[in-house]
């Protein structure tokens, strides 16, 4: 199967909550890292997501948000990057907390849309697994258009404890 899932479209930002801008008065914490294109980069983001989740205390997410935010941000430096036009290549990590998720945001200057190929269990490829991932550990995900240009691609992972 290739392709998009079902649910997998651009979003409009007020079909959920945990993506649109909070009300003054509303408790909401995020953070926000600027990275480069490169493994130093991908360190960094590991490192930020650990330490954010840490301060937020939801170390018990931490593992399944880091292999996320990975996957999402080699896929803005695989798919997207090269594709910008040049001097255009950040790529923006966001983590944002509501009462009951945690979402997390790559942010890069491409307009390609992202691409879901689905996997069975004898799938062995070395590259294109990564959405199964991001998948398989999120309640929900998806991607915004980010005008002039580009796009955020998001995940959402509840904040509950694991049973």
């Amino acid at each position: 199967m290739t392709g998009l899932p079902p649910r997998l479209r651009p979003v409009d930002l007020g079909e959920h909550p945990a993506l649109r801008p909070t009300p003054p008065g509303e408790a909401t914490d995020s953070a926000a890292l600027r990275i480069r294109c490169s493994g130093d980069g991908f360190a960094l983001a590991r490192t930020f997501t650990r330490d954010t989740l840490r301060c937020w205390s939801l170390d018990h997410h931490s593992d399944d948000a880091v292999l996320v935010i990975t996957e999402l941000a080699a896929n803005a430096v695989a798919h997207a990057a090269p594709r910008a036009p040049a001097g255009e290549t950040e790529v923006w990590l966001g983590l944002l907390l509501d009462p009951a998720h945690v979402v997390l945001t790559v942010s890069d200057p491409g307009d390609n849309v992202p691409e879901f190929t689905g996997a069975d269990a004898t799938d062995l490829r070395e590259y294109g697994r990564g959405l199964c991932i991001v998948d398989a550990l999120a309640e929900e995900w998806g991607w915004t258009p980010k005008p002039p240009a580009g796009k955020t691609v998001w995940a959402r992972l509840s904040t509950c404890p694991p049973p």
